[in-house]
């Protein structure tokens, strides 16, 4: 696959004839078929066994850090921001599909209907429900292979599909790990999460899933 964009355009020595014309990469129509060749290949059969056997994964007695003593988590990220649930919410990932709007009810936390193993589920976006700043991040800032995906949660019944930018995987903290939320967060996402965990260099915000699940419930159906 072409990746002349770590080469010779913004993430190489930007030689590329081309960025006098198009100024950045994103602009042009190479790095946007990439990008779209990216979305569209089929995810491996070693890719689907490697995520079937992080959420089905038992954790045995003899391990150091005990389901009892910790919490378990999926982290993704929106946009910037570094983000997990507990991972007993989590029912799927799959790639990003097709999302049909809604006439009258698709809004900007409301995105429409995705169609799951034949089943219409209702799609939202966190990253306005949780009024995250849009951000361009740079390529050099990612990790080095990045798969957007969807992500199907389920609680008491309750069902939602959300995009995601990258899916890291499942993480296990300790409790005494959770720390108040930090004030550089905005006051909307502050009010749905738990608290942060330091992870990476990061700060991963914990979000509340009771709150989260009905808070969607409200919005979506009121």
């Amino acid at each position: 696959m072409n990746n002349c964009y770590h080469l010779i355009g913004i993430a190489g020595d930007r030689t590329c004839p081309e960025l006098a014309n198009f100024i950045h990469c994103r602009n042009c129509p190479v790095y946007s078929n990439i990008g779209r060749q990216l979305l569209e290949r089929p995810i491996s059969a070693n890719y689907r066994h490697e995520w079937s056997e992080l959420f089905s994964e038992k954790w045995g007695k003899s391990d150091t850090l005990t389901t009892t003593e910790t919490l378990t988590v999926v982290i993704f990220r929106l946009q910037r921001e570094w983000l997990a649930l507990s991972v007993g919410v989590f029912r799927e990932t799959i790639s990003p599909k097709s999302i049909h709007t809604l006439p009258h009810r698709s809004n900007q936390i409301l995105r429409g209907l995705v169609n799951i193993r034949g089943e219409l589920q209702l799609c939202v976006s966190l990253t306005h429900l949780l009024n995250l700043a849009t951000a361009d991040t740079p390529v050099t800032a990612l990790s080095p292979v990045v798969y957007p995906r969807m992500v199907v949660v389920e609680k008491a019944g309750s069902v939602w599909v959300f995009p995601v930018d990258e899916l890291y995987g499942v993480q296990r903290f300790y409790p005494h790990e959770l720390r108040d939320t930090p004030n550089s967060l905005t006051a909307t996402n502050y009010s749905f999460t738990r608290g942060f965990f330091y992870w990476q260099g990061n700060s991963l915000g914990y979000l509340d899933e009771e709150l989260l699940f009905t808070t969607l419930d409200k919005k979506v159906w009121r």
